[in-house]
């Protein structure tokens, strides 16, 4: 496995395999109350099964460490790469993704069988300096993968006409703090992660832009404020809305958020009243564009959101610490709660080279029709984003936690 395509990762031996233990853990931790069932089923394409998560980073520790760097090393099963290889080409064939959901064999605690196999069989890698930046990546993919076994978990529970719980208890009340504006006098910046630390390929080279002068809301909207634009007709005034975002409107039926109905929405712990100072969340970039041209504001560039990130702890905010109900909850931090959508494609940096070997097919093929995400939500690891961190989603999807910030120009 090529090392080419993230930054050295600057974890001592020690802290790598720590960080290994906890997120190998988090990953059972969170199927927990889960039945074969549950874990099972696929609710759409964009989804996967909860236990093809569990299953596909096991798959990638196994191919890209046991399978290339231990000596000897047997695959658990030779028919399970075609099931649980994702989008790497040069890895062959694989189950279509739309499929997943069929996957009936093997058994949930088959595969919780496979994860302990390979763990056992990780350890002596651990201690090999050479290795540090490829498990590096293993980590930060199995932590990508989390977040997206929550949200792909909570997209089909809320097929179920019951809505059941994923977790019992009602969530925390939210806070809207008092809305302001962080001023940014413009000027040269440099963008992308550069030095020590862990990055994807696609957060670099990086590289100077010039901004104009402009200012970011202290906090993200909220559910009350997203009721008046549905309140006013926003969902039905083609003024508001891009070409495609109009047109997804209408074949759509969209008219709110997913998982509103009526002044309740759903979350990973059922049915819950729609709190009005939590953070709206689940909406398309469409929807978060239109909204900002309502309130007389903009969608900021993914250039102007990290040049006042740089400044604020990654780590802060509402993040995921533990195997809990993930929940927007509100505060001023630039980072947790939701995905913030920014206005600008995802395209490569300048100088940007995808990595050889399969590696290489991580990001950089998937720069084509998407648009930057900044932040992090309140289902991402704790400590797995950065300012120079790229999310990116085509302009239609809303199953993840993504939420917005507005942005103005200044004089």
């Amino acid at each position: 496995m090529s090392n080419q395509g993230v930054s050295p990762s600057g974890d001592s031996q020690g802290e790598l395999a720590d960080h290994f233990q906890k997120t190998r853990a988090m990953s059972v931790k969170l199927v927990a109350s889960l039945t074969d069932a549950d874990a099972t089923i696929q609710s759409m394409e964009d989804a996967s099964p909860a236990k093809w998560h569990l299953a596909h980073t096991t798959w990638f520790w196994e191919t890209f460490l046991l399978r290339d760097h231990l000596a000897g090393y047997s695959l658990f099963n030779a028919d399970w790469p075609f099931l649980f290889n994702s989008y790497y080409e040069a890895e062959g064939q694989r189950i279509a993704r739309f499929a997943r959901g069929m996957l009936s064999r093997p058994r949930l605690d088959e595969i919780i069988a496979w994860r302990d196999h390979v763990d056992d069989a990780i350890t002596p890698l651990l201690d090999d300096p050479k290795l540090a930046d490829s498990i590096a990546l293993a980590i930060a993919h199995e932590e990508q993968h989390q977040e997206l076994l929550l949200t792909d978990i909570k997209h089909a529970l809320f097929q179920n006409p019951i809505g059941p719980a994923m977790w019992e208890g009602a969530p925390d009340k939210a806070q809207a703090p008092d809305l302001e504006w962080r001023e940014h006098p413009g000027g040269a910046a440099m963008i992308g992660h550069s030095g020590l630390g862990f990055a994807f390929d696609n957060e670099g080279p990086q590289h100077r832009v010039l901004l104009e002068p402009f200012a970011l809301a202290s906090r993200l909207v909220t559910n009350a404020e997203w009721q008046e634009f549905v309140d006013d007709g926003g969902y039905s005034d083609p003024r508001l809305w891009l070409s495609d975002g109009w047109a997804w409107v209408n074949s759509q039926g969209v008219t709110a958020p997913y998982y509103w109905h009526d002044q309740e929405y759903f979350t990973h712990q059922g049915w819950q009243c729609r709190d009005p100072d939590a953070p709206v969340t689940h909406i398309s970039y469409f929807e978060a564009d239109a909204y900002s041209t309502w309130a007389g504001a903009r969608l900021p560039t993914e250039f102007e959101w990290e040049a006042i990130a740089q400044a604020e702890d990654a780590a802060g905010g509402n993040q995921l610490d533990e195997a809990a109900p993930p929940m927007p909850r509100g505060s001023t931090a630039m980072f947790g709660d939701c995905w913030q959508f920014t206005r600008s494609a995802y395209l490569p940096y300048p100088r940007f080279k995808p990595a050889a070997g399969a590696v290489g097919e991580y990001n950089g093929k998937f720069m084509s029709g998407q648009f930057v995400l900044k932040g992090a939500s309140c289902a991402t690891v704790r400590g797995h984003s950065r300012a120079s961190y790229r999310n990116f989603f085509y302009p239609h999807q809303r199953w993840q936690f993504t939420g917005l910030r507005l942005a103005k120009d200044l004089p």
